[in-house]
């Protein structure tokens, strides 16, 4: 069995990761700024000035990290999801019912943003 400290340190390191999480989501659910794909290399290129070859050669690039870090990320996902699904219903018991459909519908028009873009990012890696 775990000395307390060690299970202090465990607990404090998970709720560390918990608040992380829901902090990244809430703050990604709550923003109306467009930072889609497109909308962030876009922004990077223009500062950048890339001339079109440039651009096509960057977005390769970042294809590629894009379908690397998917890979990385797959042994992780049922991990992660297991913590969004806990902290959704969490979050849910402390709402109203009027709070939690309006919430829902932000989930719904995240969660399409969100399919749009791993569309992208998959036909990027076949």
């Amino acid at each position: 069995m775990q000395n307390p400290k060690q299970q202090a340190i465990a607990f404090l390191l998970g709720a560390l990761l918990v608040g992380g999480v829901v902090g990244f989501a809430s703050d990604r659910m709550l923003r109306k700024d467009d930072f889609s794909i497109a909308a962030r290399r876009k922004a990077l290129y223009d500062d950048l000035a890339l001339q079109p070859p440039q651009r096509a050669a960057a977005d390769s690039l970042f294809d590629a990290r894009n379908c690397q870090f998917d890979a990385v990320f797959k042994p992780l996902q049922p991990a992660l999801d297991s913590i969004k699904a806990n902290t959704r219903t969490q979050l849910n018991a402390l709402l109203t019912p009027e709070q939690r459909v309006r919430l829902d519908a932000r989930r719904k028009e995240e969660q399409a943003r969100h399919d749009a873009e791993r569309k992208h990012i998959r036909s990027a890696c076949r």
